[in-house]
């Protein structure tokens, strides 16, 4: 078994525990006056606390007795053989730390490393130092000449500092005044920009509303050419001939498809008659309104398939619409409506061939005598009467009158025609 070691120290560096050499024990007061010396003659050298690991301010080790460390000497009653060592140990090591601000005990390795670093800055001193020897001999030895040029070169930059610190001062100065035109000059801008955003914003909504516009202008344009596309297809559209469409059906004449008369082979009913009898009404009723003619004795009322004519003078009505039956004593008003329907139709031609120019030239084809219209190609007149009288020759009377009345209608229309293009 290895005898027991005794450890009072750690090294304060890296705080692993030393062992104190026995020839430390007993120091007499020669010995500690030296070592009480200072280490450094003249001026103390510091240490760059970099290159340190670990740098722990002196401490007393008689006044450690808190320290994690540190240590309780034992009183006059203690055992004086035993603490005698340790009290000149701590003595030699606060007086160690004192002198070279390093706190003591170190390790070997510690204080290997120690010296290693007092002789790398010992170095570095020394070529410092022989640097600053060789530039004071350097301006030691420069003539006087030399120093008067420097002086001079000294004071020349002292101006030229001047001259430049006053030139700095008017650059900065007109700085400031650029800073500020610049600030103006951003305000500016940005009113600029705020009138720009609005320019174009306005823009944009006047564009779109010039648009519509040129979207609606078109329109009215394309509205406006049918519009007189349609005027010139009206202008040139026979009214009358789209109302009342005068045709023939074998032997009957029809007026907007309605026939007009009665066969016995083709027994038409009244009702058809009735309303063809009202278109007939209505037709001559029109042209004569469109010329401006008034009959003298009758005044046609147009009322559907219930048409009459009235008596001027006499409050009498003449019917002109049947409900059946032929050549009864009751169809004398439908005979005697018929023959003032007649004359009526006699008057108007009367009128159309009496106008001068061209319409002096214009006649009916089929002439009217009294209640019967002349056939031309036979020479007979046939009567518009039912009393007395044939359904073929009452139906063909009623064709002849049909046809009258559409050359009538034929020649009111190209006169409104002319007017119109006169006007035009």
């Amino acid at each position: 078994m290895e005898p027991r070691i005794i450890v009072n120290f750690v090294c304060q560096r890296c705080l692993h525990p030393i062992q104190l050499d026995p020839g430390f024990s007993h120091l007499n007061e020669h010995t500690l006056a030296e070592l009480a010396l200072p280490i450094y003659p003249g001026e103390e050298v510091e240490f760059d606390p970099s290159e340190v690991d670990k740098l722990v301010p002196p401490l007393p080790l008689t006044d450690s007795g808190h320290h994690p460390h540190g240590f309780t000497l034992v009183g006059e009653s203690g055992d004086t053989e035993k603490t005698q060592p340790l009290k000149v140990a701590t003595n030699l090591y606060d007086l160690v730390s004192s002198n070279s601000g390093i706190d003591h005990p170190l390790c070997e390795e510690c204080t290997d490393a120690l010296l290693d670093l007092m002789d790398t800055t010992l170095s570095r001193t020394q070529k410092q130092a022989q640097m600053s020897q060789q530039l004071y001999a350097s301006l030691t030895d420069m003539p006087d000449t030399d120093v008067t040029a420097l002086e001079n070169e000294l004071k020349n930059l002292q101006l030229e500092e001047e001259r430049l610190i006053k030139e700095l001062a008017e650059v900065e100065a007109e700085q400031d005044a650029a800073q500020k035109v610049l600030e103006k000059h951003e305000e500016e801008k940005a009113q600029l920009e705020d009138e720009e955003e609005r320019y174009w914003r306005e823009y944009c909504t006047h564009k779109s509303q010039l648009t519509a516009m040129e979207d609606e202008n078109r329109s009215l344009k394309s509205q406006l050419t049918y519009t007189q596309n349609q005027l010139e297809r009206l202008k040139k559209t026979n009214v009358f001939n789209t109302t009342f469409h005068i045709w023939h059906s074998g032997h009957f004449g029809t007026i907007n498809n309605l026939r007009l008369g009665r066969l016995p082979t083709a027994p038409v009913t009244w009702q058809e008659i009735n309303a063809a009898w009202g278109q007939t009404v209505l037709l001559l009723a029109s042209l004569a309104r469109k010329i401006g003619l008034k009959f003298s004795k009758y005044r046609l009322v147009p009322y559907g398939n219930h048409s009459y004519i009235e008596v001027i003078g006499e409050n009498r009505e003449l019917p002109l619409y049947g409900s059946g039956g032929f050549r009864f004593l009751w169809d004398t008003k439908f005979d005697a409506g018929m023959t003032a329907f007649l004359e009526c139709v006699a008057e108007f031609q009367q009128h159309v061939e009496a106008q001068e120019g061209q319409a002096a030239r214009f006649c009916l084809p089929y002439r009217i005598n009294k209640h019967c219209i002349e056939d031309p190609t036979s020479g007979n007149s046939l009567s518009i009467r039912m009393q007395f009288n044939s359904e073929e020759q009452w139906t063909k009377a009623l064709k002849f009158l049909l046809t009258n009345l559409k050359w009538g209608l034929t020649w009111v229309s190209s006169a409104l025609f002319s007017s119109t293009q006169g006007e035009s």
